[in-house]
């Protein structure tokens, strides 16, 4: 895809939802230098619905696909704090390293599946930018009960 990550968003059919607000005592992003920290971003929609569940064994639980899903609301959001702190998407200059968080049952491993969701659409928006090194761990419980919650730092051009 072009340079142009916004360009690459409406051919994927996508929009960004507005930056989310923090909802406690912290900033969304902290610029530092050539760095810019983005805290971490929950399975939230543009309308404000917080995809939530668990995934693992059992009754209503999520599937990876949804979890995949709920990933992708967090990497648009971490791109619209992105586009909020910087002005353009295109002055990002890297993706470097993106946390993952899984709501998941004790014997459920494949939080490196769901979190594919958030790698995927960042190489697809960003082309070789958006290439990361990630961790995917499994929690008990996250924020709002998301079901997904990443946060990010990238390097700035």
């Amino acid at each position: 895809m072009t340079a142009d990550a916004e360009a690459n968003l409406a051919t994927l059919g996508l929009t960004l939802p507005d930056a989310p607000q923090a909802v406690a005592n912290y900033v969304p992003t902290l610029v530092s230098g050539d760095l810019l920290f983005i805290s971490g971003q929950i399975s939230k929609d543009g309308a404000g619905h917080v995809v939530t569940g668990c995934l693992g064994r059992g009754a209503g639980r999520l599937s990876v696909t949804d979890g995949e899903a709920a990933a992708r609301l967090c990497a648009l959001n971490i791109l619209a704090q992105a586009k909020a702190a910087l002005g353009s998407l295109d002055r990002i200059g890297q993706i470097l390293r993106l946390t993952g968080f899984v709501t998941s049952t004790s014997e459920f491993n494949d939080q490196p599946k769901v979190i594919n969701g958030a790698s995927d659409l960042m190489v697809a928006v960003l082309g070789e930018r958006g290439r990361h090194t990630r961790s995917a761990v499994g929690v008990a419980a996250l924020p709002m009960g998301a079901a997904v919650e990443i946060d990010a730092i990238l390097k700035v051009r």
